[in-house]
């Protein structure tokens, strides 16, 4: 029927890649192995029912497949690994040799290979001549025989393209965190410094860097506090310092007179005292017991709080005469002396200025009693502002109570008389005390 010629009928299947996808793809005759992740041939001949038609026999080949004759058959394939020359196929019936010559056929490299001059299939390098179809967020890895699209660090791949991975969601960084495409930025909280790693943050001592503060720095975790020496408040900036006057705060820092001064403050005493070691307390100078007086021979120093008082001697005027240093008495033989006080006594004392009132200052007694008498206490002189009253205790005893406060230095004199009326042989008598009070300048 074929008289001794042999009809090839030879199918070449040769199928072009799909467009690559960022992950590899092998082409049309070929199947990715999964455990290897390496493009296996597909057996057509086994996969494809009836690959082949009528006498034609299936011949697997490397990505294809092959349909020759079955009987008295040459044919030469164009596929090896890469290529193969012209030789008889082991899966192909013995060759039976040919009355006509074959004519030759030209080498073909598969998919992703190219012929260099030394007729040799060799890598087509995808990447670097530009051939590839990887989108601008991807990158081209060149493979044997293909290529591979994969994304750059930061960016995952889903569904054939390259999303920005959003870091910040997932904790990168320790406390601010700015998403940026492909990447990401940590920064810290202001009083924070950033680490070396890019992604932790330290605390940063404010105090030894910069030290804010006008006087004193104390660190905090992320901050800083400033503080004030004592006598100074901090100021509503929470940095400068100004002097606290304490004496404005309160009256009772001092006895006398509070002094402020940067940071501090001192009390100070008036003339006639001097500062206990307390430092607030004014305590009296005794100048008539140091000696530090004006006073003469003739005077009697009297000590008063803040001072003193050079007293002179007592001298009775005429009709009375002195009994001693401090009583003159007018004689009842003398005529003169019937309308007079019998005697008079002269005392001294003091009192403090705005000293608290009532007060009972001065008690006044009768010496003797006598049947029949009785006595009246009273202010003779001296009490015209109303300051002094006299309150009688007893039958024979009266005190001077002191009324108003008096606002010293002042010097008062003061006549008490006391009055004897003696009802049974109608005598009516009287003494007098003439007590001179000194009001101290000070209430202490």
């Amino acid at each position: 029927m074929l008289n001794f010629r042999i009809l090839a009928l030879i199918t070449l299947s040769l199928c072009l890649p799909d467009t690559v996808r960022g992950q590899r793809q092998c082409t049309n005759g070929f199947d990715m192995d999964r455990v290897s992740g390496e493009c296996l041939d597909i057996d057509e001949c086994r996969t494809i029912p009836d690959a082949c038609r009528g006498d034609m026999m299936c011949v697997n080949q490397n990505g294809g497949y092959l349909c020759i004759p079955r009987t008295n058959t040459l044919y030469r394939s164009p596929y090896r690994n890469p290529y193969l020359p012209a030789a008889a196929s082991p899966l192909a019936p013995p060759l039976v040799a040919s009355n006509f010559p074959s004519p030759p056929r030209p080498l073909i490299c598969r998919f992703g290979y190219q012929m260099d001059e030394n007729s040799h299939c060799v890598d087509i390098d995808e990447c670097a001549s530009d051939s590839h179809q990887c989108n601008p967020t991807q990158v081209c890895i060149n493979t044997e025989g293909g290529y591979t699209c994969s994304c750059t660090e930061g960016y995952w791949l889903l569904e054939g393209q390259c999303l920005d991975i959003d870091e910040c969601r997932y904790g990168y960084c320790q406390q601010l965190c700015a998403n940026v495409p492909g990447s990401y930025s940590c920064t810290c909280n202001p009083g924070f410094l950033l680490n070396s790693d890019g992604r932790s943050c330290q605390d940063m001592d404010e105090c030894t860097t910069e030290n804010p503060c006008v006087q004193s720095c104390v660190n905090t975790y992320g901050s800083y506090l400033c503080r004030c020496e004592p006598g100074y408040e901090l100021e509503e900036d929470g940095v400068n310092c100004n002097d606290m006057d304490e004496c404005s705060i309160s009256e009772f820092l001092c006895q006398h007179e509070c002094v402020n001064q940067p940071g501090s403050y001192y009390c100070s005493c008036p003339p006639g005292y001097t500062l206990l070691d307390d430092s607030r307390t004014c305590q009296d100078i005794d100048e008539c017991d140091t000696r530090n007086n004006t006073c003469t021979v003739e005077q009697t120093c009297l000590n008063i709080p803040g001072g003193h008082h050079c007293v002179d001697p007592v001298h009775c005027d005429e009709p009375y005469l002195q009994l001693n240093d401090n009583r003159c008495m007018c004689p009842v033989e003398n005529p003169t002396c019937r309308d007079q006080p019998f005697t008079i006594v002269h005392r001294h004392m003091d009192i403090l200025s705005n000293s608290r009132v009532p007060a009972d200052i001065f008690q006044m007694q009768a010496t003797s009693r006598y049947p029949g008498v009785y006595y009246i206490f009273q202010i003779k002189s001296g009490n015209e502002g109303r300051e002094f009253y006299m309150r009688q205790t007893g039958p024979i005893s009266a005190t001077l109570v002191l009324t108003r406060p008096i606002k010293g230095p002042r010097d008062l004199t003061l006549d008490l008389e006391m009055v004897s009326v003696n009802t049974v042989v109608n005598f009516r008598g009287s003494s007098i005390i003439r007590l001179r009070i000194f009001v101290s300048p000070h209430s202490f």
